[in-house]
């Protein structure tokens, strides 16, 4: 696709009478293709005029796509005293941004006067694929552009694609291996120390596609690393984190490009970049494990490495994985020295300068920092952002340990019952933490204070067999510097493979209530034990029901005449059962099945068990009915007249019953015995003869056998 060359010229005078100068600018028709065909990274500049009408013009120019923007002007200790903002035109959409504030604080370089041609600039800032830019710089009093440095220049670079961008390769970090060999002179390379933690995944500057043409110079080393200043590149959050290794590019061209289309700068002046997915590049050559002079923190240099979080965070927050990223590179450079992230340091100021607190510094006195601090901890700079800023002492604890916010989140296998878990044996412990587990080393699981079993520092559960009996299980992690905090506190877990019992096997019995030919009314009853802790006790068959550990009975109704299974399974807490499974058979037995003495009379209707059923007011007539059960019943029909019966079981009088009732009923087992087992038994009904209702109507009986 071909895009349109063009230029528009022009100056804004701002409220107050201040003059503010832009440039637009767009790429050439020779920028058609495809845009992710390989190509190099190219700077191009636009010089900022001021004639003396104060106007900035530009004469009409052609220019092609970017993706990151600065302005730069002569002089490379000079700072801009003005505001300079831009807004870029999108290539995608075609859509103009608002402005953006270019941030102009940034370090001098401390070797300017052995840089022929370096400048000083502003950050640089990540706009995306781009074809137009607009700029305006004003003086910082609004009034005159008299003020400003010469030569205002904006700098334009497009980072190119690598060959492996083009054939669709990421860029993943890792195991780092040095591409370039410096020169020893001017500082020979020192031996690098081993580091007390493990170092985190880099990618090379040859992976993420270093011009190293641009930087010719040999490193410089410091004898040490003593600290970690923490830096932002500012710039735009949305990038992708497929487009960081071009980031990392268009700042390393921004910052080497020979004068005037970039600063002139030697290298990249990080140590270390970190994108908001975490990944770290290395930034300024020299080798990652050695301790690389950088020029990141003027005035601090010389004893520390700088990370810097692509993106701008003054107050947008950075990721959880941009920060653990920070906290892992920080850690293990510190480590290289036996240094603790989380102690603090005295450093020697390289320059009499303020930060931004206001704090004043000598050149050669010493300054006690945090080992890990903000760039404006040591300069007047805004940098890291004012909310990266604030998280540096999470940064501190996740680089120093121990591990922090280490809980238990969940047991499976066991089951909770008060403040116990109940298991067959095997469980699952998981568990989180506030620290990343890619700056831990290990978790441990802990039974009875012995360690039984260890998991990765990444990982969030570990499982275990408890062998039977009561135990403690805890988790203890341990941080990748071998801290070890205090393990959380100690779950109880019983192991339990024993079942339950049925101490009385389920029986049903007759109760009183309503009786027909279908439904008999019974209660189910049981008791269940357990040798830890009973859960409950469930009824499966002829019907279902679900009951409490405490629980032994229940109302229910059999069928008359069939053989039921009373099917009942008992659980433990650990998930252990026991099921029992007797056999009840409801029987009815007519009035007529009875052996009759005295006068008895026959009645009939559909109210009766069978149709029928038996009245007598003669005082002594008796009933008797002989049968093999383990409960029986009498039913009768009752109302307000009705009078009252003696009965006997086994040839003794056991009670005496009032058939009255202020209500007809009809089908009422009003008395009813239940025994232990099943045996022979007689039960005999004797008409008192009551004074005044001397009738009763008897309509059977009913055992369970």
């Amino acid at each position: 696709m071909k895009r349109r060359a063009w230029l528009t010229l022009g100056a804004v005078v701002l409220g107050g009478g201040g003059i503010a100068t832009y440039a637009v600018a767009s790429p050439s028709a020779d920028t058609a293709g495809d845009p992710q065909s390989e190509r190099p990274v190219k700077v191009y500049n636009l010089a900022l005029k001021a004639p003396e009408t104060g106007e900035r013009e530009l004469p009409r120019t052609e220019t092609k796509q970017f993706s990151l923007l600065g302005i730069s002007w002569t002089g490379a200790t000079k700072r801009l005293d003005g505001k300079a903002q831009v807004r870029t035109r999108s290539v995608d959409t075609g859509a103009w941004t608002s402005w953006q504030d270019l941030e102009t604080d940034a370090d001098p370089v401390e070797d300017a006067d052995e840089r022929a041609g370096a400048r000083g600039a502003s950050e640089p800032l990540w706009v995306g694929p781009s074809d137009g830019v607009e700029v305006q710089v004003v003086h910082e009093d609004g009034t005159t552009s008299a003020g400003l440095p010469s030569g205002l220049k904006v700098n334009l670079v497009d980072p190119g694609v690598t060959a492996a961008e083009a054939a669709g390769a990421t860029t993943e970090p890792a195991a780092y291996t040095e591409d370039v060999t410096p020169s020893p002179s001017p500082t020979t390379t020192p031996t690098a120390p081993a580091s007390t933690v493990p170092e985190p995944p880099i990618v090379s500057r040859a992976d993420w596609g270093a011009d190293e043409s641009l930087s010719p110079d040999p490193s410089e080393y410091n004898a040490d690393v003593k600290a970690v200043f923490v830096h932002h590149t500012t710039g735009s959050n949305d990038y992708t984190c497929a487009e960081s290794a071009s980031v990392v590019r268009a700042i390393y061209a921004y910052h080497t490009a020979p004068a005037p289309s970039g600063n002139g700068w030697n290298d990249l002046g990080y140590n270390f970049l970190v994108d908001k997915c975490g990944t770290i590049f290395e930034g300024r050559k020299g080798g990652v494990d050695q301790p690389v002079l950088g020029a990141h923190t003027y005035g601090w240099n010389r004893e520390s490495t700088g990370i810097a979080v692509i993106g701008e965070y003054t107050s947008a927050g950075a990721s959880n994985a941009a920060l653990a990223s920070v906290a892992r590179i920080a850690a293990w450079k510190l480590g290289q020295y036996g240094a603790d992230p989380g102690t603090t340091v005295q450093l020697k100021a390289g320059a009499t300068q303020k930060n931004l607190a206001g704090t004043s510094f000598t050149a050669g006195s010493l300054y006690t920092f945090n080992r890990i601090s903000g760039h404006r901890d040591g300069y007047a700079t805004e940098c890291p952002g004012t909310s990266l800023y604030g998280r540096l002492p999470t940064i501190r604890a996740w680089a120093a340990g121990p591990v922090q916010g280490l809980k238990v989140t969940s047991l499976t296998g066991a089951t909770l019952s008060g403040s116990t878990y109940y298991t067959k044996g095997a469980i699952t412990v998981k568990w989180s933490t506030t620290t990343p587990g890619s700056l831990i080393s290990k978790f441990e699981v802990l039974v009875d204070g012995t360690v039984v079993t260890t998991a990765a520092g990444t990982a969030t559960s570990a499982s275990t067999t408890l062998a039977a009996g009561t135990h403690k299980v805890a988790v203890r992690a341990v941080h990748q510097s071998g801290k070890t905090a205090p393990a959380t506190t100690a779950l109880t877990v019983v192991a339990d493979t024993t079942a339950p019992t049925f101490s009385t096997t389920p029986k049903i019995t007759l109760r009183t209530g309503t009786v027909n030919t279908t439904a008999v009314p019974v209660t189910l009853g049981w008791k269940a034990a357990d040798n830890a802790a009973l859960k409950q006790v469930s009824l499966l068959s002829p019907t279902t029901a679900t009951f409490g550990p405490t629980t032994t009975s229940s109302s229910r109704t059999a069928k008359s005449g069939t053989a039921s299974t009373w099917s009942m399974k008992a659980y433990d807490v650990a998930g252990n059962t026991r099921t029992s499974s007797p056999s009840y058979t409801p029987m009815i037995l007519q009035e007529t099945s009875a052996t009759k003495s005295g006068s008895w009379t026959s009645r009939s209707s559909t109210s009766y068990l069978g149709g029928k059923s038996y009245s007598s007011g003669s005082k002594g007539a008796s009933l008797t009915w002989t049968f093999t059960g383990r409960s029986a019943a009498w039913v009768v029909s009752r109302a307000s007249t009705s009078g009252q019966a003696y009965v006997y079981v086994d040839g003794t009088k056991v009670a005496t019953v009032d058939l009255k009732s202020s209500t007809t009923k009809y089908r009422d087992a009003i008395w009813t015995k239940s025994w232990s087992g099943s045996a022979k038994h007689t039960v005999k009904i004797v008409v008192v003869g009551t004074s005044g209702r001397p009738t009763i109507t008897t309509d059977g009986l009913v055992y369970i056998k």
